[in-house]
C-alpha cells in the first residue's frame, strides 16, 4: 500500500472505532424552547442507560441541568446535542432550564 492509502485507512479506522457508543441506545427527545420544555415528564426504562436528545428551537441560550443526574448541557439558539444517562433506579429525576427559572422544570421518571 501507498503511504497515503495507509494513511487514509488508519483516518478512517481512528474514526469508526470513535463513533459514539450512545448510537444504539433507545433515546429520547427533549425541546427546549425559551422557558418551555417539551416535554415536562419523560418516561424510561429503569436499569437501562439512554440517551436524551436536547434541542433549542427558542431565541436565546439554554441550559439543561440536572444535579441528580449529574449532567450539564448548554445550547445557542438553534443548537442540538445529547447527553448519555447512566441506567437509573426506579424514581424521578428533576432537571431544569437554568437560564429560564423558575418557570423552566422538568422531570425524568425511571419505571
Amino acid at each position: 500500500m501507498t503511504k497515503r492509502l495507509l494513511s487514509a485507512a488508519t483516518l478512517f479506522l481512528a474514526l469508526a472505532t470513535s463513533l459514539p457508543a450512545a448510537a444504539g441506545l433507545p433515546s429520547y427527545d427533549l425541546e427546549l424552547q425559551d422557558g418551555k420544555l417539551n416535554p415536562e415528564v419523560i418516561h424510561v426504562k429503569a436499569g437501562e442507560r439512554f440517551k436524551l436528545n436536547i434541542r433549542n428551537t427558542g431565541q436565546g441560550p439554554v441550559e439543561f441541568e440536572s444535579q441528580r443526574l449529574r449532567q450539564e448541557k448548554v445550547l445557542a439558539p438553534g443548537a442540538s446535542s445529547f447527553v448519555v444517562i447512566h441506567p437509573l433506579k426506579p424514581g424521578e429525576y428533576d432537571f431544569i432550564d437554568e437560564f429560564h427559572l423558575p418557570d423552566a422544570k422538568g422531570r425524568i421518571v425511571a419505571e
